[in-house]
């Protein structure tokens, strides 16, 4: 059987930390800032952690 190919637009998405834990990036941080209040902003700011079905769905596009 052939070796899984890595998803190269999810490569550059998406990161695996040391303990096998996919990072992303936050969704909403992009433009319009003016219409979003410094709560929304400040949760939006960052990386965030992907779970589940997931985490499980990616560890296949990353080639694990």
């Amino acid at each position: 059987m052939p070796k899984m190919k890595t998803h190269k637009g999810a490569a550059k998405r998406f990161k695996r930390t040391g303990s096998g834990k996919i990072m992303h990036r936050k969704a909403w941080h992009g433009h319009n800032r003016y219409k979003k209040s410094g709560t929304r902003w400040r949760r939006a700011a960052g990386t965030g952690i992907l779970s589940g079905g997931d985490k499980k769905r990616m560890d296949r596009m990353l080639g694990k």
